[in-house]
Parts: structure tokens; sequence; C-alpha cells
């Protein structure tokens, strides 16, 4: 297949946001070992595509300019590399391709296997390609960090999540909800409703002096919190709403939070900081894909795009608040 074209959407050099995105014909990428071919079916746009673009990540990511966007895909595998055991021509997948070389937003990519998982019948093409970053980040948040079990064991544990209407938080909430918990979330006054029915208990509105404040309508401190929001928040906020061992697993790293994680370790704080930095693994995947397939994880679609306006969608991610996922479909 190396030797036909494919379709894809690249861009040349760093920043230029929508306007740096490329149409181009590129030959359909070689397999090496231990490697599977996908036709891509679906793939998600997540806001590492756009750090990578403009450059925060550089030089380590990607390793070479053009650079095909994305890592979110799912599809069909068409083709196998030497060594791949798991897989045939003709699985369904969900795959997590490597932030180096990309390739979403194409016809075809090249996924290894160790980030490959089986996606059944039951669940789309859409759904399955919503999971991998998100979902991952999600899973690692509420089961390593807030050690939360999925099967409602365990002591009952006080949750707060924030930006629960984004694509981590979306997540979040259902997989807290899988175990003993009672979820405190904040999200825009327009998702309310939304993040409700995927099982929170109460919702702020992060807009009003009670969801800035973060405090639970029930009185509740919180054991753990989940912050998945875009925007910054003082250390003192969370501090005062924390139980006496209270926890916060802070998704976004920046100046002020790395000096709060660092003072807590050097004073032996009660009250910790945790910094999260995804380890991702085909087991949590696979994890993610049963539960969806078992109807215990929703992935919530904002809007689908054909590659042909992926400008668009990445538009879109950038300069709105999205609920959800936004999808590009060959």
């Amino acid at each position: 297949m190396a030797a036909k074209l494919m379709h894809a959407v690249q861009y040349k050099s760093y920043g230029g946001g929508p306007s740096g995105l490329k149409h181009v014909e590129i030959p359909i990428p070689t397999l090496k070992k231990d490697e599977v071919l996908l036709k891509i079916e679906a793939a998600s746009l997540n806001p590492s595509d756009f750090k990578i673009q403009k450059g925060l990540v550089r030089p380590f990511v990607p390793r070479k300019l053009p650079y095909t966007p994305v890592t979110d895909v799912a599809g069909e595998i068409v083709e196998v590399g030497q060594g791949v055991k798991k897989f045939k021509v003709g699985d369904k997948v969900v795959a997590l391709l490597s932030f180096g070389n990309a390739g979403g937003l194409a016809e075809f990519a090249v996924a290894k296997e160790k980030l490959v998982v089986a996606r059944p019948p039951e669940v789309s093409a859409a759904e399955g390609a919503g999971l991998p970053m998100a979902g991952l980040t999600a899973h690692q948040a509420v089961t390593k960090d807030a050690r939360i079990k999925l099967d409602e064991t365990g002591q009952l544990k006080n949750i707060l999540i924030t930006g629960a209407a984004g694509g981590v938080g979306l997540y979040a909430v259902q997989l807290a909800k899988l175990g003993n918990t009672h979820v405190t979330a904040t999200c825009g006054a327009r998702n309310i409703e939304l993040v409700k029915s995927l099982g929170a208990d109460e919702v702020l509105d992060y807009k009003t002096p009670e969801g800035a404040s973060l405090k639970s309508p029930s009185g509740r401190k919180y054991d753990v919190v989940i912050h998945s929001a875009s925007s910054a928040i003082p250390w003192s906020v969370f501090e005062a709403n924390l139980s006496a061992r209270g926890k916060v697993t802070d998704l976004t790293i920046g100046a002020s939070n790395l000096f709060t994680f660092v003072l807590k370790k050097i004073t032996f704080s009660k009250k910790k900081l945790v910094l999260l930095a995804i380890s991702a693994k085909a087991e949590n995947l696979d994890c993610l894909v049963k539960l969806a397939k078992e109807g215990k994880l929703k992935t919530v679609i904002d809007s689908n795009y054909p590659l042909s306006k992926a400008e668009d969608a990445w538009a879109k991610r950038i300069n709105t608040q999205c609920t959800g996922k936004i999808i590009v479909e060959p």
C-alpha cells in the first residue's frame, strides 16, 4: 500500500492555527515491526494537538515537519507488521498514536500494537476515537490518584471535578460515579443538566460566587479534587474545601501550581497537590472501551466534521467552548 497516496492534513511550521493546516496527498505510511496500519474511520481532537502546533513541546514533538497531527483514532486494520500477534486484517480497533509521529488527520495511520485495543460493534468509531487521551487521563485521575474502585466498593469519598463539561471532565464524572462516591462538579450554566445526567450529585455554575468558591451545596469537604478546568484556581480556594487529608489532582501545569506542589512536599502538608502526568496503557484503554460497550461510559460528541473540513474543526476547538469531543471523519 506504500506506493499509493492518501489524503492528509498537515502543517509545515509552528503556529498558524487553522490557517496553518494544509490538505496534501502523501504516501500511505509503511509498517515497522510491531505496528499495524489503520484505515481511519474517526479521529478526535485534544488540547495537546494545539499545544504541539504552537511549538510548546519542541524539540521533542513533533519529531519532524511537516507533521500530521492528532493521536486519538478508531478504524479498521488493513495491514499488520512483523511480530504483531493480537490483531489481524479486518479487526475494528481504537488506538493512541505516538505523539512523535501522530498521523490522525489522514485516511490511513500507523499505530504501535501495544497501544491498540479491540473495538466491539456496540462502540461506534466516533465514540471510540473520543476515548484515548481524555478517557485515559480521567481514568488515571479517578483510579490511581483518587484511588476510586470502579465497582462501587471502598469507603465513600467526596470528590470535586472542575471543568466537568470538558473532554476529561465528562469522562471523570462518569468514572467517579462507578465508585462509591458523592460527586460535586463545576461547569458552565448551559451544561449543568448534561453533567447531572451523567451522574453528578451536585453541579455548580463556575461563574457564580458559589461556583467560584467551590463550596459543596451540601457542605461536604472534598477528599479528592480533579481539576480539569482550563482556568487557574488559587490553592487557597482548594485548601479551604479539602478534608483533613484531601488531595488535588491538577491536570494543568504552570508556574503557580509547580511552586505549590514543591511547597506542599517540603512542608509535609497533609493536604496535597498532585500534578498528573498521563501514563498511557492499553489495559486501561481496553477497560474504557469495555465500559462503553456495557453502556457505563458515554462519549459526549460536540460535533462531527469531514476530513475535508478539518480546519473548521480545528477552529471550533480552539475558538469556542465545546461540550465533549470534536470528531473528524475521513
